[in-house]
């Protein structure tokens, strides 16, 4: 049996050795079982690709991808996945705050019969309010949109049978989205309680801009539900226009000299303009999306790869 580690870099070069003992003292318990590790690099701003190549060359377990641009941790994790050749795929964050030791707690709730097993944090360090809030919002997004089964947590620290990621890689569009993709596989996804740890050194890469737009991934990558919520929402309002007019009408014909509220006339045409903005730029993100998608814009661009065993430069097909 082999495992297979992929795990999405950046800025990380002060981070990664450590993420790689803690994975190295957990397998050594068990020296029956194969391991590789691959780091992906997502275009870090420090010397990470310089740190992970050297790994690689040190080492016949590592393998390193360097991408050519930041593509977000679902692209690099799906670049990860295709030179994945163990048995069971792990991810991890390369910042030490996910307890990647646990490997084997993992696969012993694998063997339970679960495809997938994510990590449902019990205890989480995120002292960003914006952090707190992105991932309520993705919460409740995945459960409403993407038909999460009841009671299963999903989360971007997970085990997969190889076959998992072997249809994952399958699609071939931008702006993937992680448990999108599991969830389109299958629903036999299990549980299993972490604490996640706080970070080694540095700070998170998600901005606020990269947040939301791993947000609106999700939100338009596997679901028309938002778009179905714009046309309920225009007849409901509609409905309530031809109410208010009726009941207008009705008043002018009994009070002939009422006066029309031009106060509340703005606020109507304000609010109901707004909303039509709001979901005119919902349908045109779908549509640049589809734009995108025909395009054939990748999902990432691999510019070296450095690894004992792996042919440099060659991508599986």
């Amino acid at each position: 049996m082999k495992i297979s580690f992929v795990i999405p870099c950046y800025n990380s070069a002060k981070n990664i050795g450590g993420v790689l003992k803690e994975i190295a003292d957990a397998m050594s318990a068990r020296p029956q079982t194969d391991y590789e590790v691959i780091l992906v690099n997502d275009c870090s701003r420090d010397d990470t690709a310089a740190v992970i190549k050297r790994l690689a060359k040190e080492s016949s377990r590592i393998v390193a991808i360097d991408l050519a641009k930041n593509v977000g941790q679902p692209g690099a994790l799906l670049a990860g996945f295709h030179y994945v050749s163990g048995d069971y795929v792990m991810t991890s964050d390369d910042d030490g705050q996910t307890p990647v030791g646990r490997v084997f707690d993992f696969l012993a709730k694998m063997e339970e019969g679960y495809d997938v097993v994510c990590a449902r944090y019990t205890d989480r360090d995120q002292p960003s309010f914006f952090r707190r809030i992105g991932s309520a919002l993705n919460r409740g997004m995945s459960d409403w949109l993407i038909e999460k089964p009841e009671g299963t947590y999903m989360a971007a620290f997970f085990m997969a049978r190889r076959y998992i990621a072997e249809e994952m890689i399958k699609y071939r569009q931008p702006y993937p989205y992680i448990s999108g993709l599991i969830l389109r596989i299958t629903q036999n996804v299990g549980n299993l309680d972490v604490e996640q740890r706080a970070r080694a050194s540095g700070s998170s890469g998600y901005t606020i801009k990269k947040l939301l737009n791993l947000w609106l991934n999700g939100f338009t990558a596997f679901s028309i539900k938002p778009l179905r919520v714009a046309t309920g929402t225009g007849m409901v309002l509609a409905l309530a226009g031809f109410v208010v007019a009726l009941v207008t009408l009705v008043r002018k014909i009994m009070v002939p000299g009422i006066l029309a509220g031009w106060s509340s006339l703005m606020a109507a045409i304000l609010f109901v303009g707004g909303l039509i903005l709001i979901f005119m730029g919902l349908i045109g993100e779908y549509i640049g999306r589809i734009y995108m998608c025909i395009n054939e814009t990748p999902q990432y661009v691999v510019k070296e790869i450095t690894g004992y065993g792996k042919d440099a430069g060659k991508h599986p097909d």
